[in-house]
């Protein structure tokens, strides 16, 4: 499988992205804001760390960039799309997700490992684990605090497109204590977790991470791939 993986002015994320794809045998494709073209890409992760645009408000300036109009054109069409940090804060401004992330209610910047609860397996990224199963990823974010709208939360948790939760400490603020979303056709995801810091258990204290990646490339083996790259040839 190939998984583009874009990369901002100031992400710093992308590498370790990258190892974690390699890490279940997949091939990470780099692209860049002017990447306009997804021909061949079987999956894209919109890593977090990215300093684009934070001045304004994270992720703000991203939405509009020839790699990311190309990305949304085939999320619709069911292109997996993940997006970490600062990555789901672009998937908000981009509308493929509902809600927006502010300033940590603490409105400080937070990086710890955290517990977060499985609220649904039904999505691209997160086949591999079990519905209610406690897993531990690293959070490290300064505006990771979810919020929507009464209509748009009820929305979400209606039809189980809340995808984690935070269990024990709410490290931001966070709204429902929500870590994660999905959009309604489940092939795009929304994380302020950061599952490629815990693909291996010998670098980190758990490897929870890794099966965000073996969901996708699970996912991949069932689904016809190349009616995703003639998606991506006729864009």
């Amino acid at each position: 499988m190939k998984v583009g993986i874009v990369t901002f002015p100031g992400t710093v994320d992308a590498s370790d992205v990258a190892k974690a794809v390699g890490a279940v045998g997949g091939e990470p494709v780099t692209l860049t804001p002017m990447s306009d073209s997804l021909v061949g890409i079987d999956a894209v992760v919109l890593p977090g760390g990215a300093s684009y645009s934070d001045h304004l408000r994270p992720g703000a300036l991203a939405r509009h960039t020839p790699v990311m109009e190309a990305v949304i054109a085939l999320a619709r069409d069911g292109l997996p799309v993940l997006g970490i940090g600062n990555g789901f804060q672009i998937l908000c401004e981009s509308r493929l997700l509902p809600g927006a992330l502010t300033t940590n209610a603490s409105g400080e910047f937070i990086s710890a490992e955290q517990s977060l609860r499985v609220e649904s397996r039904d999505t691209v990224w997160t086949n591999q684990f079990d519905s209610g199963e406690v897993i531990t990823i690293m959070v490290k974010s300064g505006s990771g605090s979810y919020i929507a709208t009464p209509e748009t939360l009820e929305r979400l948790e209606s039809s189980d497109q809340v995808v984690f939760r935070y269990v024990g400490v709410n490290p931001n603020g966070s709204t429902n204590n929500i870590a994660g979303i999905t959009n309604e056709r489940g092939n795009v995801v929304g994380i302020m977790a950061h599952p490629e810091y815990s693909v291996d258990a010998a670098t980190a204290s758990s490897a929870d991470g890794r099966r965000f990646f073996t969901s996708l490339a699970a996912f991949l083996d069932v689904v016809s791939t190349p009616r995703m790259r003639h998606a991506a040839e006729s864009s």
